[in-house]
């Protein structure tokens, strides 16, 4: 299972949901998809209709910037940002 880091923006929406969790997924789509069964709705806050991340929203596997269909494999971290803007 990789491993997800959920920011704490998204995870005091959900109860019970932690910052660090084990998903099972090939994709990060698939990652995202396990994580809505878990908390519902938690989809539609990372991703727009149809299949598209969010424009503030960033997701990065192993360090690697990733988007929906990037592989991810079982020993992955996957961290998932939201933009961060400011002066």
């Amino acid at each position: 299972m990789a491993v997800v880091v959920l920011p704490r923006s998204l995870t005091v929406l959900f109860p019970g949901a932690e910052r660090r969790v084990e998903a099972d997924g090939a994709t990060v789509g698939e990652l995202i998809d396990a994580l809505d069964r878990r908390w519902t709705g938690v989809r539609d806050r990372l991703c727009q209709r149809g299949d598209a991340l969010r424009e503030f929203i960033n997701v990065y596997v192993d360090g690697l910037p990733a988007d929906l269909p990037t592989p991810v494999a079982a020993t992955s971290t996957v961290h998932i940002l939201p933009a961060v803007a400011g002066g």
